[in-house]
């Protein structure tokens, strides 16, 4: 819904299409994003029109930079880690068949 709502307002009934509910369970949704502050809802008589309220997102997003930044790294120096694991195993094998293929 989040996703739709980033391309502009749509009603509840657009909104829960995709989705096989009823505009009932999308108005469920749709209220919990509410009170999250990631929705806001305009009614023009009986069509509910709702949009994104970005500003939230931004905050979380800048929230989670910091973290990105930092799984980023340590990601990185795991990969880092299981290539030389890697290399470090392969030339001991390597080097057991040559000792065993020497030793009858």
């Amino acid at each position: 819904m989040l996703r739709r709502l980033s391309a502009g307002p749509a009603s509840v009934s657009e909104l829960a299409a995709p989705f096989r509910m009823s505009r009932m369970a999308a108005s469920k949704h749709l209220k919990v994003l509410e009170a999250a502050g990631l929705v806001t809802r305009r009614i023009d008589g009986r069509v509910h029109h709702c949009s994104l309220a970005s500003t939230p997102l931004v905050s979380i997003d800048r929230w989670l930079d910091h973290y990105r930044a930092r799984w980023n790294s340590n990601l990185e120096s795991l990969a880092g880690y299981i290539e030389r694991g890697v290399r470090t195993e392969s030339k001991p094998n390597s080097e057991a068949k040559r000792e065993r293929s020497n030793n009858p």
